[in-house]
C-alpha cells in the first residue's frame, strides 16, 4: 500500500522546521479562503437568480392585474407573487396555497364579525385574535396561512367601512400573484436543480476532505487536543446540512412543477439517496474523531496503518465528488475504499486498544456509507469493505493451513473389520439370504 506520510527528514534546524510549519499553515488559510470565496459565489449567483424571479414576477402581477381586474392600486398581486418568490426554494408551492387560503379565511372571519360586532378599534382587536387562533388551528404552526390571516382581517375591519368591496379585489390579487409566482418559477426562469444542489454540498465535502486529513495527521502526531477540534469541526455542520435539507426540498420542487427540468427527476432521485448516506458519512467522521480522541487520551497503540486509512477515507471522499460532478463511474472510488479498509483490517492485524477497535469498526461503517452515497448497493458495499479488511488482516497474519487426511486403520482393526464381515457371510448363508457383497443370482 502507499504510504500517505511526509519522509522524514533528519538534517534539519529548528529554524527550517518552523519555516515550513509556517507555510504550511499560510497555505492552509489560503486554501481555506479560496473555498470560502468560491462557495460565496456561488451563493451570490442563487441570490440573484432569486432577486430576478422576484423583480419578474411583480412587474407581471401588476401588468396582468391591472389590465385583467380593472382600475386600481391592485398592491397586493405584485406583493404576493414577490411572497411567492421570497419563500425559501422548495416550498413555494405550499407557501402560494397557505396564502390563498389565509386571505379567505381572513375575508371569512373579518366581514362576519364585522357584520355583528360593527367597527372600531376593539372590533378590529377581536376580528384579528379570531383570524389567527382559527388560522393556527388549521395550520398547527405559524406560517403565511397565519399572517394572511390575520392581515386580511385587519383590513377587512379597517378599510372596508370606508372602501366597500374590498374583499373580492383582495382574493383576485392573491390569485394572480400567487399563479404569476408559480408561473416564473417553474416557467420563465426555473433553477438548474443539480447546480442548487451541487453548491449546497461542496460545504460538506469540503469539510469532510479537510478534517479527515487534518485527522490523519493529528492521529499520526498523537496530538489529541488538535483531533478534538476535528471534531468540533465536524460538529459544527449543522448549518450545512439544513441547507443541504432545504436545497434537496426546492430541487424537488423544480423537477415537480417545471416542465423544463422535468428529465432531471431520475438524476435528482439518485442525488437525493447519494445526500442520505452523505449525511451519514458526515456522522460516521464525527465518531471517528471521537474514538480517535479517546484512544490517544488512554494512550493506547495506534498503528501507524490506522491514519493512513482514514486519509485514504478523505480522498476517496474527494474523488466521489470529482466522479459524480463529471458523470463519471466511481471506480476510482470503490478502489479508494477498498485501500480504506483493507489498511483498517492491517491495523487490526497489527494490535489496537479497545477503543482502537472502535475506532476501525467506525473506519468500515464510513467506507461501506462513502460506498453508497457514490451509487453502490447497500449489500455489495458491506461485501466490498468486509472482503477488503480481511485482506488487510489476512496479509499480516495469514490463517493456519489445516491438513485435513483420514487416519490409516491399524492392523488389528482390519483384522475384526474381516471377521465381522465373515461372521455376517456365515449367518446369512444359514438363513438363505443372498450374499450381501455379491449381487444375487
Amino acid at each position: 500500500m502507499p504510504d500517505d506520510r511526509p519522509p522524514a527528514e533528519s538534517d534539519r534546524s529548528p529554524l527550517d522546521e518552523a519555516a515550513e510549519r509556517s507555510g504550511q499553515a499560510v497555505e492552509h488559510v489560503r486554501h481555506r479562503g479560496g473555498q470560502a470565496g468560491r462557495i460565496r459565489a456561488r451563493q451570490w449567483q442563487l441570490t440573484l437568480v432569486i432577486a430576478v424571479q422576484a423583480g419578474l414576477a411583480a412587474a407581471l402581477a401588476a401588468l396582468i392585474a391591472r389590465h385583467l381586474l380593472g382600475p386600481g392600486a391592485h398592491v397586493f398581486a405584485p406583493a404576493a407573487a414577490v411572497g411567492t418568490i421570497a419563500t425559501a426554494i422548495g416550498q413555494r408551492a405550499r407557501r402560494t396555497f397557505e396564502l390563498l387560503g389565509g386571505v379567505g379565511l381572513g375575508i371569512i372571519i373579518g366581514d362576519t364579525l364585522r357584520f355583528f360586532l360593527g367597527s372600531g378599534p376593539w372590533q378590529t382587536g377581536a376580528v384579528v385574535a379570531l383570524a389567527i387562533a382559527s388560522a393556527l388551528l388549521v395550520a398547527g404552526k405559524g406560517g403565511q396561512l397565519v399572517a394572511q390571516a390575520g392581515g386580511t382581517a385587519v383590513l377587512i375591519s379597517t378599510l372596508a367601512p370606508m372602501e366597500p368591496g374590498l374583499e373580492l379585489p383582495r382574493i383576485f390579487d392573491a390569485l394572480v400573484g400567487g399563479v404569476v409566482g408559480l408561473a416564473v418559477v417553474a416557467l420563465l426562469l426555473p433553477v438548474n436543480p443539480m447546480r442548487v444542489l451541487d453548491r449546497a454540498a461542496a460545504p460538506i465535502f469540503a469539510v469532510l476532505c479537510e478534517q479527515l486529513d487534518e485527522l490523519a495527521q493529528a492521529l499520526r502526531g498523537r496530538d489529541a487536543d488538535r483531533t478534538m477540534r476535528v471534531l468540533e469541526r465536524l460538529r459544527g455542520t449543522e448549518g450545512d446540512l439544513s441547507r443541504l435539507h432545504e436545497a434537496l426540498s426546492g430541487a424537488e420542487e423544480v423537477v415537480t412543477i417545471a416542465p423544463v427540468r422535468w428529465h432531471r427527476r431520475q438524476q435528482y432521485h439518485e442525488y437525493a439517496r447519494g445526500a442520505a448516506h452523505l449525511e451519514r458519512l458526515l456522522l460516521d467522521s464525527r465518531a471517528i474523531a471521537r474514538w480517535s480522541t479517546t484512544a490517544l487520551q488512554y494512550d493506547e497503540t495506534i498503528p501507524p496503518e490506522l491514519p493512513d486509512a482514514i486519509a485514504r477515507l478523505g480522498q476517496a471522499t474527494r474523488e466521489m465528488r470529482r466522479e459524480g460532478r463529471i458523470g463519471r463511474d466511481p471506480e476510482r472510488t470503490r478502489q479508494m475504499v477498498e485501500q480504506c479498509a483493507e489498511l483498517a483490517g492491517r491495523a487490526v492485524a497489527t494490535g489496537v486498544g479497545t477503543f482502537g477497535e472502535a475506532l476501525v469498526t467506525g473506519l468500515r461503517t464510513a467506507a461501506s456509507d462513502l460506498l453508497r452515497a457514490a451509487g453502490c448497493d447497500s449489500d455489495d458495499a458491506n461485501t466490498v469493505v468486509r472482503r477488503a479488511a480481511g485482506a488487510g488482516e489476512a496479509a499480516i497474519h495469514p490463517p493456519a493451513r489445516r491438513h485435513l487426511h483420514r487416519a490409516r486403520p491399524t492392523r488389528a482393526v482390519r483384522a475384526r473389520r474381516r471377521s465381522n464381515l465373515a461372521a455376517r457371510r456365515r449367518n446369512d448363508d444359514r438363513a438363505g439370504l443372498p450374499d450381501r457383497g455379491r449381487p444375487a443370482r
